[in-house]
């Protein structure tokens, strides 16, 4: 089966319902597959090996994403906020490709390449006559690569293949399963596999799209109130925004009253933050979703149901799952596992190794798929005794004092609970006499002050000693990248390691 199918069905079943807003423009299903199969024309005549997207979400990210598919080419869509140092390796990897670009296309000459404005793009497929177009059916044929962030070195291109990505929307979607009004404001960036999943997941579902290229919490609350928007995805960085907009505004987080559900994911949801914002929106429904590039998206949810029992149960335990991602779909099966790779039970942590049909764990000619498809994903967390997935980090930002394995992420869980603290980031650095050692940046919420000796007592108060930081660095805020993800790597390099 092939990607490009769910905007095939859409259109056979409601061509005339709005599938798209952007820009105060409506676009309708049968619009769409029909620039999507012009798109697939002009890829498949132009003699290239890919499609790549370098621009900000707009019309174009689902038609060059179906129109790929239908030709049989790659999409790779690219991370337009990346210098042009960056981006020259990446389109070398991609050669020849069909480049659709914003402003900055004009920059790039390169040989067997058709570069193309986003704007003209879009006025060429959006108009013109009908084409035939004869679809790729291969279903381990490449639908998507996306290259990895390379926070930490040479970005890796994961692998998605048509197989992998119709088997999450299948597993988690129902088609046509959306009202006519319902609409989605989806703000994640179209290279982020979140992006891909939206447009995916929300065309097979007929769901009206609303796109917000660039997140600020007041427009997104606009177009949440001007769009009647039903539902939305969002990372915590951004829900924390929202809530800290509706604050300082005074608004009346009631006047949102279209909204029924809110998914979240893609970083660490502190939890003040969603014990905050169910209290706001009681009628909202909250989901974490938990996934990486290499599974095709989701593999875990916290579900509206286990939202609204955690928030005020008595027993400790059932409250912690707030701090959870949730447990898998029910194709998806999740392991922890030591060092050795030997399995782990409930409340130990380890490295979270995932299997399903929906998980690729390819990158370019290389798949890290185990004999029995078991796939690593560098994550570190446990279950407890009832399969809720905890994340403990990467496996890599484990912190070794002396030994002794550290989770940053329990010093960071203490300190967002601290009414003086608005965020904190705890990380590993060299030290002569432990081997590694805490260090802390810290960011102070508004209008409170906290000294460094304080922080030590109230850690030393709840926690080990020897999660006591050594140094302390206090900061206006912390590095993250546009999908949520701390980026620990910037925060050691304040500490000259």
């Amino acid at each position: 089966m092939n990607i490009a199918l769910f905007l095939q069905m859409a259109a056979e079943a409601c061509p005339d319902r709005r599938a798209l807003t952007h820009d105060g423009k409506h676009y309708t299903y049968g619009e769409l597959y029909g620039a999507a199969r012009r798109a697939a024309y002009h890829f498949a005549t132009a003699n290239v090996h890919y499609v790549s997207l370098l621009d900000v979400s707009s019309p174009a990210v689902p038609i060059a994403l179906m129109g790929a598919a239908m030709a049989g080419v790659p999409y790779v869509p690219l991370n337009y906020r990346l210098s042009e140092e960056q981006l020259v390796p990446l389109f070398e990897r991609i050669s020849p490709a069909y480049l659709i670009s914003g402003s900055r296309s004009e920059s790039y000459e390169f040989d067997g390449w058709v570069t193309q404005d986003s704007a003209q793009f879009l006025e060429d497929v959006l108009n013109g006559e009908s084409v035939e177009v004869t679809w790729n059916e291969d279903p381990s044929s490449v639908a998507v690569q996306l290259f990895t962030s390379g926070t930490t070195g040479t970005p890796k291109a994961a692998i998605l293949r048509h197989e992998h990505l119709v088997a999450y929307i299948l597993e988690s979607v129902e088609f046509m399963g959306a009202m006519e009004e319902e609409a989605a404001l989806v703000s994640v960036p179209p290279y982020h596999i979140a992006g891909i999943s939206a447009v995916m997941s929300n065309i097979y579902a007929c769901r009206r799209v609303v796109q917000l290229p660039n997140f600020d919490p007041a427009e997104w609350l606009r177009l949440c109130r001007d769009q009647s928007v039903t539902s939305a995805f969002v990372v915590p960085t951004m829900l924390t925004r929202i809530i800290e907009d509706l604050d300082r505004s005074g608004s009346d987080a009631g006047s949102l009253s279209s909204i029924r559900s809110i998914a979240y994911g893609g970083g660490k949801m502190p939890v003040p933050v969603i014990e905050r914002a169910l209290r706001l929106f009681p009628e909202v429904s909250f989901t974490n979703a938990y996934g990486l590039t290499e599974t095709s998206s989701t593999i875990t949810l916290l579900g509206p149901d286990d939202h609204r029992a955690a928030v005020d149960h008595d027993d400790s335990a059932v409250h912690a799952r707030l701090g959870s991602v949730g447990r898998p779909l029910p194709s998806v099966e999740i392991e922890i596992r030591d060092e050795e790779g030997k399995r782990l039970g409930p409340w130990e942590a380890g490295e979270i190794f995932v299997r399903g049909p929906q998980v690729s764990g390819e990158y370019e000619s290389r798949s890290m798929l185990d004999d029995e498809g078991w796939f690593p994903t560098r994550d570190a967390g446990y279950l407890d005794d009832h399969g809720y997935l905890f994340l403990s980090g990467r496996a890599d930002d484990v912190i070794v004092r002396g030994g002794e394995n550290m989770s940053p992420g329990e010093i960071e869980d203490l300190l967002h609970r601290h009414p003086a603290i608005a965020d904190a980031a705890a990380v590993g650095i060299p030290s002569e006499e432990w081997g590694e050692t805490v260090a802390l940046a810290v960011v102070l919420a508004e209008g409170h002050q906290v000294t460094e000796d304080e922080i030590r007592s109230h850690i030393r108060a709840h926690l080990r000693s020897s999660r006591v930081p050594e140094v302390i660095h206090f900061t206006s805020e912390l590095p993250y990248n546009d999908t949520g993800k701390l980026l620990r790597r910037v925060v050691r390099e304040w500490f000259h390691v």
